[in-house]
């Protein structure tokens, strides 16, 4: 295969691989709620599901797994950051879980300047500063309501240490994207395998219905969307992308069981939308400056 077809095609569609895995995740908060098991019961069985389906995937593509450091460094900073998630979630508010985790942009800006020298442009810090913005207006109103313990406050934070690790480790030599994300799987199926036998677990045909659509879609899919977008998406663009996720998620909770957005929080998800769509035609608009330059 050429770089005609394996190249730039593969790369011009990486950023659609990010919002499509986006788009994924953002079901989870709709489809948990349809589910009534214990958060990790349900981060196991998922992980289960998407474990299989990344294998199958792989096997289509004829990848095989890849075992190094690099690989294994990603896959733990993967199955970290949905472990931390949970246990943040359950010690602080939904907003501050999910707007601490979001702060991995500014840890990517960071980490990519002390260990790989790569310094962000004045677009990169600009649309980190307008997203994180969009998406602390999405959540006024539930940060009102009050501010969580500070253990689940820091939990939060660390997952968005790792949150920004996930967005990395295309960057670390040896690194194989969906060989880190099988593995993360793995990692939260074995933490969770305990509550799987939780009385709270009820093996009733909708919560298995329920399980089986997140593990596929809203793991599965979504990791395979992410593994194949980070293949050809610069960390900080990915983590930006990313960004649709906790808007969108509390958006089709919204449609599907009736719970109200206010006016800030439509204004915040207006922000996020456009800001996301805005920087990545500016971003493609000045590599094609870039290249016809060269």
């Amino acid at each position: 295969m050429n770089e005609t077809e394996s190249g730039a095609p593969r790369k011009n569609r990486a950023p659609l691989c990010m919002a499509a895995a986006a788009l994924c995740f953002s079901l989870g908060g709709m489809l948990i709620k349809l589910v009534p098991w214990p958060s990790m019961a349900i981060s196991c069985a998922r992980s289960v599901l998407a474990g299989a389906i990344l294998l199958f995937y792989m096997k289509l593509r004829g990848h095989r797994i890849v075992v190094n450091p690099a690989v294994l460094l990603g896959g733990s900073a993967m199955g970290a950051t949905s472990i931390l998630f949970v246990i943040s979630a359950k010690l602080t508010t939904a907003a501050n879980a999910i707007l601490l985790q979001y702060t991995a942009p500014v840890f990517i800006i960071f980490f990519m300047w002390i260990f790989f020298h790569v310094r962000p442009t004045k677009l990169d810090v600009a649309a980190t500063v307008v997203l994180l913005c969009g998406v602390v207006l999405f959540f006024a109103n539930s940060l009102s309501g009050g501010g969580g313990t500070m253990t689940g406050n820091l939990t939060a934070l660390i997952s968005g240490v790792t949150w920004a690790g996930v967005f990395m480790m295309k960057q670390w030599d040896g690194a194989d994207n969906l060989s880190s994300v099988f593995f993360g799987c793995v990692l939260c199926a074995v933490t969770g395998a305990p509550w799987m036998f939780s009385p709270a677990v009820s093996w009733t045909l909708p919560a298995l219905a329920g399980i089986v659509v997140i593990g596929v879609v809203q793991f599965g899919a979504a990791y395979v969307f992410m593994a194949e977008g980070l293949e050809g998406t610069p960390p900080l663009t990915a983590s930006l992308i990313s960004m649709l996720e906790p808007v969108l998620n509390p958006v089709w909770a919204a449609l599907a069981v009736g719970e109200k957005l206010g006016g800030l929080s439509l204004a915040g998800a207006a922000v996020v939308v456009v800001g996301v769509l805005g920087y990545n035609l500016l971003k493609a608009r000045a590599e094609q400056k870039r290249k016809t330059a060269a």
